[in-house]
């Protein structure tokens, strides 16, 4: 009876374990179990890809489209398209949704915004899309643009609100400099920035940093039971893979890791290999050096493990390299976006022939500055490879963000 007794009660235990990870529902069902009252007897534009889905996997697309009460009246595409069928960095042709006969709006190719034209029909615009927590990522950027559209058409303008993955208590970079803003660092904001779709929709709404300097009519749609120190994967919710080199919540913890340094083109940082975002790997480096200097390091949160790879594809394919694997083991202690700079500078100690800024494409500074959202950083690590000459401006923005975008929680 005892054994029946403890396995009735770890079976209670491991339901309520499913229960509480499963407990996070996206915008798009706070908006439906309402009814869809906000959009009753309105036309609508979606700007989404394939992560705009419920937790059953249902795109928000079609739940829209069969939505009763409502009309889907045009689809507005970011990168990769809204069905994620175009590769990255690729022109996103207008087109016809095949499974719904909506006509699906480009916004990335000859426009990132959307025209009068494309808003004519439409009363209210939607964004519904799994970002990844980090500025340099487009998707915000498109987020922003149309709300700047919305702003000066007199449209409304709604956020579908999802989580952040990085999580909403991490903050890391400056904010972006006056003549370092694009696409990727379109708005001043640090490069991890800690806040929801919708928190930031508000404080870029609040704050007047879009563009035309107006404020849309922004309704946020908040999840329900998300935390701000959660993983994603504490949350329960199924992961779509935003972009081809995210394919799990993980990957956007890496992301900012390498990325910055990926830029470049000089080393690998695993993408066109099956570990994208959490490794640096070259011809000539050692595998077992680098591993020990950086662990000797004693990066807080962080951890190195020697590996060999031949990339399938992009830098150093079918080529034998070899560099570190990374692991986070505790995100909320590591400096995620500085790691990469540590492995640069353990790089140039080590093998000073091949120091990234000095054999990287000097073609490719202006993206890196762009990226970091300010050429200080470059310039002053250039000279002397240390991490300490760039750390404090790299965090000197932070305390203030988190003091400013405090104001904008929902959570």
């Amino acid at each position: 009876m005892k054994s029946i007794r403890n396995l009735i009660l770890v079976a209670i235990a491991m339901l309520a374990t499913v229960a509480s990870a499963q407990s996070v529902e996206p915008g798009i069902a706070t908006l439906r179990n309402g009814g869809f009252a906000q959009l009753q007897g309105k036309r609508v534009g979606l700007i989404t890809n394939p992560t705009g889905i419920d937790n059953q996997l249902r795109s928000t697309i079609d739940i829209l489209h069969e939505a009763e009460g409502v009309t889907l009246a045009a689809l507005f595409a970011p990168e990769h398209g809204v069905r994620g069928d175009v590769h990255a960095g690729d022109h996103v042709a207008n087109s016809i949704d095949p499974k719904t006969g909506v006509r699906v709006y480009s916004l990335f190719g000859k426009l990132h915004k959307p025209t009068p034209e494309m808003l004519a029909d439409i009363d209210v615009l939607i964004y519904d899309i799994q970002d990844n927590g980090c500025r340099s990522y487009t998707f915000i950027s498109t987020m922003g643009v149309c709300m700047d559209a919305a702003a000066e058409q007199g449209k409304e303008f709604m956020v579908l609100d999802r989580p952040n993955p990085v999580g909403g208590d991490i903050v890391e970079g400056c904010l972006v400099e006056k003549g370092f803003e694009s696409f990727v660092s379109k708005f001043p904001i640090p490069y991890l920035y800690g806040l929801t779709p919708g928190e930031l929709a508000t404080l870029l709404n609040e704050e007047r940093m879009l563009k035309s300097g107006k404020k849309c009519k922004l309704t946020v749609v908040p999840m329900t039971g998300w935390q701000r120190d959660m993983s994603f994967e504490a949350t329960g919710m199924p992961w779509v893979l935003p972009s081809p080199h995210i394919p799990t919540p993980s990957s956007s913890l890496y992301y900012p890791m390498t990325g910055i340094l990926g830029e470049f083109g000089y080393v690998s940082i695993g993408v066109g290999y099956t570990l994208p975002f959490q490794l640096i790997a070259a011809t000539w480096i050692d595998a077992e050096q680098l591993a020990e200097a950086l662990t000797d390091l004693h990066l807080p949160g962080v951890g190195f493990r020697p590996i060999h790879i031949k990339p399938f594809y992009s830098v150093g394919k079918g080529e034998n390299l070899q560099g570190v694997q990374i692991y986070v083991t505790d995100r909320r202690k590591a400096q995620l976006t500085l790691t990469q700079f540590y492995a640069m500078q353990e790089m140039a100690r080590l093998w000073p022939d091949h120091k990234v800024f000095e054999n990287a494409d000097q073609k490719r500074f202006n993206m890196f500055d762009k990226v970091c959202g300010t050429d200080y950083i470059r310039k002053t690590f250039t000279r002397n490879y240390r991490v300490a000459d760039i750390i404090d401006y790299w965090n000197k923005d932070v305390e203030a963000w988190r003091q400013l975008s405090s104001k904008y929680y929902l959570y």
